[in-house]
Parts: structure tokens; C-alpha cells; sequence
């Protein structure tokens, strides 16, 4: 494992760790009454672990010599969005009884990911062009 790779899984440890805990504190604290069918660890898990596969794919095909890293990375973006589709379905299928709560739930954190990797791949690019 490189040291750019070892920083950016500790950097998404780091932001899911804090992002969970404000997610906690501002849910339990404000509508604490609502019972959620998601856990709120359970769509952090979700979202960390799909940002870690498209990070560790595109370096590996990287490292392999691919300069096909950007559309690699349109074709992950789009398949993780089909599997948060899929994450979401029980919800879809009316096994929650506050819908719209758990959709909000769930988009804020998965584009607050999205950032993230953009944000992490944005340096991981730039290093790449500077070697």
C-alpha cells in the first residue's frame, strides 16, 4: 500500500467518523421520534466502502499504466449510483413509514462522499501528472 493510498483511506475514516457524529448528534437531538428503517451506520458504512472501491480501482488501473482513468471513473460514479438505487429499495417498496426522511438521510451523505472522492482523486490526478 502506497503512502498517497494509506492517506486518503485514513482521510475517509477521519471524515466518516465526524460526518456520522454530526449525523448523530443533529438526528437524535432534533427528531429523535422519527424510527428509521437505514441505521444511520449502515448508509456510512454504505458510502465508504463505495468510495474506497472507486478510489482503489482507478489507482490500481493507474498504476497498471491506464489513461483511461476518467471515463474508469464516469463508469464506477454511475454503478455506484444504480447500487444506491438498489441500497434504497426497501425504502422505495414502502417498508418505512417516513420515506422523504430517509431519502434526505441518505442523498446528503452519498453527495458529501461524492465530494470527498472527487476531492481525493483531484489529488491523486495532480500527483499523478507530477511523477
Amino acid at each position: 500500500m502506497n503512502n498517497q493510498f494509506r492517506n486518503f483511506v485514513i482521510g475517509l475514516i477521519g471524515f466518516t467518523g465526524l460526518l456520522l457524529a454530526v449525523h448523530y448528534y443533529i438526528f437524535y437531538n432534533f427528531f429523535a421520534e422519527i424510527e428509521l428503517y437505514l441505521p444511520l451506520w449502515g448508509i456510512y458504512v454504505f458510502n465508504a466502502v463505495m468510495v474506497l472501491i472507486v478510489y482503489s480501482i482507478i489507482n490500481y488501473k493507474v498504476s497498471q499504466g491506464s489513461n483511461k482513468a476518467y471515463q474508469i471513473f464516469l463508469t464506477m460514479t454511475i454503478v455506484k449510483m444504480l447500487l444506491a438505487i438498489v441500497f434504497l429499495l426497501p425504502i422505495f417498496a414502502g417498508k418505512s413509514e417516513h420515506k422523504q426522511v430517509e431519502v434526505i438521510n441518505f442523498f446528503i451523505p452519498y453527495f458529501l462522499f461524492l465530494v470527498f472522492e472527487i476531492i481525493g482523486l483531484n489529488k491523486f490526478f495532480k500527483n499523478q501528472e507530477t511523477n
